[in-house]
C-alpha cells in the first residue's frame, strides 16, 4: 500500500513560492484550519511566534490526488542544483505532433514567466522542452 506523503521545499519567501507554485500546477493555497481566520492567527495559538508573518506557506491540489507542498523558511540560500526537480507536462504528451507540443510548451513558459519563473535552457526540436527557475532559483522543467 502507498504511503501518504508531503513535498518540503526550503525557501526563503513561502508565501511567494507557494503562490507561484499554486498557479504553475493548477493547486490553491491550503486554507487555515477550521476556527481560525489565517495561518498566522493558528501559529500564534500554537506558540509557532518565530513564523507570524510567514503568509501562505502551502498549498494543496483542489481535488485531493496530487500531495500537499510544503514551503518551509530556511536560513540557507540556495547554492546548487536540486537534486530533485518538478516536471510540468504541458504539451499533452509525445504521441502528439512536435510543432502542436512546442507551441503548449511556450504559452506555459511564458505564463510562469509572467508569474516569476525564468528561463534558463531549452530542448531540441524533436523532444522539446524548456528548463526554467522558480522565483528563487529553484529548477523545474516544462515538457
Amino acid at each position: 500500500m502507498a504511503v501518504q506523503y508531503q513535498l518540503v521545499m526550503n525557501c526563503a519567501d513561502p508565501d511567494l513560492l507557494a503562490r507561484f507554485w499554486a498557479s504553475a500546477l493548477g493547486y490553491q493555497l491550503e486554507p487555515p484550519p477550521e476556527g481560525f481566520a489565517s495561518w498566522d492567527d493558528w501559529r500564534r495559538d500554537k506558540g509557532l511566534l518565530g513564523t507570524v508573518g510567514v503568509g501562505a506557506d502551502s498549498i494543496i491540489d483542489p481535488e485531493g490526488r496530487a500531495p500537499r507542498i510544503w514551503f518551509q523558511v530556511s536560513p540557507d540560500g540556495k547554492v546548487v542544483p536540486n537534486r530533485l526537480h518538478l516536471d510540468i507536462h504541458a504539451s499533452g504528451g509525445w504521441t502528439l505532433p512536435a510543432a502542436l507540443r512546442k507551441e503548449r510548451i511556450d504559452a506555459a513558459v511564458q505564463r510562469l514567466s509572467d508569474l516569476g519563473a525564468t528561463v534558463v535552457a531549452t530542448g531540441d526540436p524533436e523532444f522539446y522542452a524548456v528548463g526554467m527557475k522558480d522565483p528563487e532559483g529553484n529548477e523545474f522543467d516544462i515538457n
